[in-house]
Parts: structure tokens; sequence; C-alpha cells
């Protein structure tokens, strides 16, 4: 086994930029989800506790098959590819038809038929984005043990799943006509599906050399049994997905709030708040890059403080945000661009710190994975990512349940009630900045000396 470490030139190349593509396609169908999936299903007809329903119970599932998948990889290896790369190679094309499936509206009109028809799929499309997505986070772990190293993947990583997002923004601004008609969803569906397998297959190709010399977990009898025990006995482990829990819940609530709050609240049109999303997009990009260069020379909890510091701000601004004058367009007076600079300049600010949300917990996961003399990283990586995924289910039934609880009604479009437009700023503003801070007091005890592995429990 060799450590990718020792790659140089072309090889080493190769290997970033092939883990970079890894979460293209991941990355591309989760903006989409993220951004755009509870406004297709309300447009599709369901009221927003049951498109929050539909929502949370498909993540659910997801979190669900993570343990299953990340006991399985650890098991599965290929002479010819390597460990975990056989089910990014099969699951590829699977995961691209599924996820333009999530876009297609039934035809029947009854609400319920409609809420099966999205949950099924969800839960067909969810389970193959775990057979990608788990086997090939958890490669971080195992293709490397330097840290320096580790850290540029995950920010390669995440400048591809950045730029994905970037992309799919675009697409869904040219290929979505009317946010309110659910059939114009499809076409963007069915583009980002065809993406998401070619960059699937791409980065599984590119990471064949590498992989094929890894090191691989070690297999015991009573694995599962004994495993769990050690991850919850994993001290680093636990503040790690403390934090990925917190961060991540709140960039999701911003993502599935965003095109709620920039129509609705502050009165932005339609066609500009699809385009408003950009400079947050562009933002996070840029700001994983500078706390990536932060992460190397002051280290990943500097980074951490900082980042948070601009999220936080970013959040409480969006508290304070006045609407424009929608009688006239948002260049159309001096109010109206002084309030629509001030919009940017928020959302800008928030992206920068929320980037620490994609890299610092996955660059201090390989951390906790070290600290196991075991080194199964398939199953941390699943028990971090099935954490994160029940998480974002329940918040995001919440989100839907307050929303309805609130008197939002679809058909109203931006004349909503005042209840409706004070819970959407609250869940755009200071659910997130609450969820921040709690990242903070999370890692107030993250041991700084180096770590000692964890002694072996008594086998059962």
């Amino acid at each position: 086994m060799t450590d990718a470490a020792d790659l140089r030139g072309g090889a080493r190349a190769r290997l970033l930029w092939s883990y970079g593509l890894g979460d293209v396609g991941t990355g591309m169908g989760a903006a989409l989800i993220g951004f755009y999936l509870m406004l297709f299903y309300t447009a599709a007809g369901l009221p927003p506790w049951q498109a929050g329903l539909a929502y949370g119970c498909g993540r659910l599932w997801d979190a669900i098959n993570d343990p299953v998948v990340g006991w399985l990889s650890d098991k599965t290896s290929s002479p010819r590819w390597g460990p975990r790369l056989p089910w990014i190679f099969w699951s590829a094309l699977p995961l691209g038809l599924a996820m333009a499936a999530m876009w297609w509206l039934p035809p029947w009109a009854d609400a319920w038929a409609k809420f099966w028809v999205f949950l099924l799929i969800s839960v067909v499309a969810n389970s193959l984005y775990t057979c990608v997505n788990l086997p090939y986070s958890a490669l971080a772990a195992e293709l490397t043990t330097d840290v320096p190293l580790r850290t540029r993947l995950n920010t390669a990583r995440f400048t591809g799943s950045i730029l994905a997002t970037l992309v799919a923004s675009v697409l869904a601004g040219v290929l979505v006509k009317d946010l309110r008609d659910p059939s114009s969803f499809l076409p963007v569906g069915l583009v980002s599906g065809l993406i998401i397998t070619v960059s699937t297959l791409i980065c599984g190709w590119g990471l064949v050399p590498a992989a094929r010399r890894c090191q691989r977990p070690e297999n015991h009898k009573g694995t599962t049994r004994r495993l769990l025990g050690r991850v919850i006995h994993n001290g680093r482990f636990v503040r790690v997905l403390g934090l990925y829990l917190v961060l991540w819940c709140a960039l999701q609530l911003m993502q599935a709030v965003a095109l709620f709050f920039l129509p609705i609240v502050l009165q932005v049109p339609e066609g500009w708040s699809r385009w408003i999303l950009l400079p947050f997009l562009v933002s996070t990009l840029l700001g994983l890059w500078i706390w990536n260069r932060v992460s190397q020379r002051r280290g990943r909890l500097v980074a951490l403080r900082l980042g948070s510091g601009l999220w936080l701000a970013g959040c409480l601004a969006m508290l304070a945000l006045p609407p424009l004058d929608p009688s006239v367009g948002p260049t159309g007076s001096w109010a109206n661009l002084v309030k629509l600079v001030a919009v940017l300049a928020t959302i800008t600010t928030a992206g920068f710190g929320a980037s620490t949300a994609y890299l610092i917990p996955w660059s201090l996961l390989p951390d906790a994975i070290d600290a196991d003399p075991e080194k199964p990283a398939g199953q941390y990586s699943a028990w971090m990512v099935l954490a994160q995924k029940v998480c974002i289910s329940v918040v995001m039934v919440l989100f839907g349940g307050l929303l309805s609880l609130s008197g939002y009604v679809q058909d109203l479009g931006t004349d909503q009630p005042a209840s409706a437009l004070i819970t959407i700023r609250l869940c755009m503003g200071l659910i997130p900045a609450v969820l921040v801070v709690l990242g903070q007091v999370v890692m107030r005890h993250w041991p700084q000396q180096a770590h000692q592995p964890m002694l072996q429990p008594t086998p059962h």
C-alpha cells in the first residue's frame, strides 16, 4: 500500500482533479434539491406541511441507508479498481436517471397521490445518492494520512461541489421558466441527470490508479456491534459530528428558504431572485479557497472561527434587510438600488462564512478516523452522514409545518400575511445564526495535541 502524498506531477494532479469531480454530480443534485425541491412540491399542489413531509421523509430514508452502505463499502474491494469504486461505477447511470425523475410532475390531481409518487422517487434517488457519495467520501481518509493533502482533497471536492451548484443555479435560471409552473422543472432535471452520470464516471476512472494502492479498512469479526461502540466513544468524532450537524442544517435551511425569502419578504422580482443566488455561490467558492489557505497557515479552528463570524453577521443582517418597493424595478429608484446592494452584500458575506460548513468538518473527520486503530472510514462517514440527514429531514419537516401554521398559501404568490413574512425571515436569519453559534460551542474542547489511538474495546 502507498500513500497518495507520495504522488508527484501528473499523477497527483489527476488525483486532485478526479476527486474534485466526484462531488460535481452529487453536489449538483443536492443543490437543486436544496434550493428548488420545496418550491417544486408546493407548485405541484402540495400544501407546505405536506411538501416538508415529503422532503423530510425522503432525507430520513437517505439517512437510514447510510450505515448499510458504509458497512458494505468497507467490505467491498476490487483488484481492478480498488476499494469502494465498484459502488461509484455501478450507481452512476441509475443515479442520473433517478435525479432527473425527481422533477417529473405526476398527472394526477390528488395531492396525496402526488405525495406518494414524489416520496417513492425520492427514496430511490436518495438510495443511489448514498451508493455514490458515501464510498466516495470515505476514500479521502484512505488515500492519504497527510493532513495538508487531506485538506486539499476536501478543498478540491467542495470546489467541484460549489461549481456544480453554480452550474445548477444557471441551468435553473435558464431552463425553469416559471417557478409557479411545476412542469417547467423537468428540463433542468434531465440536463442535470446527464451531468451527474458523466462526472461520476470520470471521477471513478481518475481515482483508479491511486485507489488500487491506498490503505484498506481492516476486517474483524463482530464488526457492526463493536464499531458502533467505537464510534460513540470516539470523542473527536462526536465533536466533528456535532459541528457538521449544526453548520450543515443552517446551510440547508437557508438554501430551502432563499427562494421564499427573496421574492416574498424582500419583494425581489422572481426572475431576479434566481440570479441573486449566484453571488452567494461565488463567494462560497472563493471562501473555500481562502479558508483552505487560512487552515494551512493558522489551523482549521482559526478558519472556522473567522468564517463563522462572517456567516453570523450575514444571518443577523437578514433580519434587518428592508423590502424593495415592488411598484418600480429593483434599479428603478435610488432607494431600491441601495436596498438591492445591501441584499447582495449580505448574501456575499454569508456565503464567505458558509463555505466553512463544506470544508472544516470533512477536513477534521480523518483526524477522528485516525484515532481508531482499525480506521473504518466507511462506517465513520456513514454515521456522520446519517446524523446529518436525520437532522435535515427534521428541519425541513418543521419548516414546512411552520410555513403552514404561519398562514402561507402558495396561490397568494408574494401577497402573504405578515405572520408568514416573519416566519420566513426568522428561518433565513435567526435560526441559522443560532446554529452557527452552537457550532463554536461544540468545538470549544477540540484537543490541540496530537491524537492518541483509542484503546481496543473488549470484543463482544
